[in-house]
């Protein structure tokens, strides 16, 4: 029986709606999360606001959350050419993957997150990576995260579970998930204060929430949120 978990936290829509799982369905939950360079770093900021408002809106979850940790990954910047870690265009590359694709980023970021688990005795890795809208990422793949979850649990020599809610469902499914957690309030702390753009505009204010509007992560959430809300419509 897992009663414990370590939320991978961004602070943007996919990682908020996986600590509202979580803490539907864990007894203790912490949250991680990485600076590791990345050019939308104002989510670092954005997810403390996040925590917060959780907490304020939802006093059922709050007893459960516990502390969050912030963990330097510079090391991770220096090496990686990425749009996500330089300031350049986003676009598709020769390999076919998009040049937003941070080698080794989630691979690092779960063994982090086992280590520091490990440590505070926290049993489920949570993490929102997603073969529906994963833009490509090898690193999002069930079949990576499998491997990631033995490797981890038989090198650590404790038995680890690695929990990803959204692995098989597309960014409206999402949203429909988050009202079925926390029903409106949620979807509306997500619109509001959660981060996703990854120029990290939080100046333009659109339905979906704050971003350029433009880059891949702003485009997938609108278009997801456009789907979810026009399911709100049917009859």
């Amino acid at each position: 029986m897992h009663t414990t978990a370590l939320v991978l936290f961004s602070g943007g829509q996919d990682s908020t709606t996986c600590l509202a799982q979580a803490l539907s369905k864990y007894e203790r939950v912490e949250t991680v999360a990485f600076d590791y360079g990345q050019r939308h770093s104002v989510e670092l900021q954005a997810r403390l606001q996040v925590l917060r408002e959780i907490k304020a809106k939802f006093p059922q979850w709050a007893p459960k959350m516990g502390d969050d940790h912030l963990l330097d990954l510079a090391v991770l910047g220096q090496v990686s050419e990425t749009s996500l870690t330089r300031d350049t265009a986003f676009k598709m590359e020769a390999s076919g993957l998009p040049n937003t694709f941070v080698p080794g980023r989630n691979l690092l970021f779960l063994t982090l997150a086992a280590a520091l688990a490990y440590r505070r005795d926290l049993q489920v890795l949570v993490t929102g990576v997603c073969e529906t809208d994963f833009s490509g990422y090898p690193d999002c793949r069930d079949d990576t995260i499998k491997a990631m979850q033995l490797a981890l649990s038989l090198g650590m020599d404790k038995r680890f579970l690695i929990d990803t809610p959204l692995m098989w469902i597309d960014k409206a499914a999402t949203w429909a998930l988050a009202h079925s957690l926390g029903g409106q309030a949620l979807v509306e702390l997500i619109v509001e204060h959660t981060h996703t753009c990854y120029l990290g505009d939080r100046e333009h204010r659109h339905a979906w929430g704050y971003g350029c509007g433009q880059c891949p992560a702003c485009e997938l959430r609108a278009r997801g949120f456009a789907a979810y809300s026009a399911g709100l419509s049917k009859p």
